[in-house]
């Protein structure tokens, strides 16, 4: 489990295939490795991945095909910027909102509008995430727990204060980029029970 405040800016170093559609992929990131063991989880850029080895300041993590198909992960070069979390401690602040680092789909930046102290970053839904995204709800873009200032059908918009701008890949990403979303999974959960009550009420 995550809070969605990222820790570090780290870099993909290179990206190995190891068989099939799977990879293995290596992130620098000093701070996030520091106590870093294999087995570990660590959010890069909203997805939880298992850390399999650490040599200095760099880890290594297996993706899965399912991994590179579902999320933006596949299209990472080396030298590219990520998002880096490690696992929330029980006796950590929950500074951002609960992300399980499972992404739901992969959305789109559409546009960007800089104000004085902030930016308003739009981004294009998946279909059937609209439901879950409410107005000053949350949302994981790449990582970030964001609160939701405007949405639409699909669409939704945020705005970025300048700590966001420069210490994520938020800052740096342009019209087209793709990013990974994760929806409040407290939505999923009171849509389950919802609809099980609704069934057997009709029964």
């Amino acid at each position: 489990m995550f809070t969605g405040i990222v820790e570090e800016l780290g870099e993909i170093v290179r990206t190995t295939e190891t068989g099939g559609d799977s990879a293995l992929v290596a992130v620098r990131g000093p701070l996030v490795t520091s106590d870093a063991r294999h087995g570990d989880s660590i959010a890069v850029n909203g997805v939880c991945l298992t850390v399999v080895d650490v040599d200095g300041g760099t880890f290594t993590a297996d993706v899965m095909g399912e991994t590179l198909r579902r999320t933006a992960l596949g299209a990472l070069r080396p030298g590219d910027p990520v998002n880096l979390e490690r696992a929330a401690a029980l006796n950590s602040r929950l500074g951002g909102h609960l992300v399980q680092g499972h992404v739901d789909g992969v959305g789109e930046l559409l546009s960007r509008e800089p104000a004085a102290q902030w930016e308003t970053v739009r981004f294009r839904l998946p279909a059937g995430l609209s439901r879950y995204v409410v107005e000053k709800g949350s949302i994981t873009v790449d990582g970030i727990s964001l609160t939701v200032a405007e949405v639409g059908d699909d669409w939704f918009s945020v705005g970025l204060i300048p700590t966001t701008l420069k210490l994520t890949t938020l800052g740096a990403k342009g019209v087209g980029d793709p990013v990974n979303l994760e929806v409040d999974v407290l939505a999923k959960y009171v849509e389950r029970l919802l609809g099980e009550r609704a069934a057997g009420g009709a029964r």
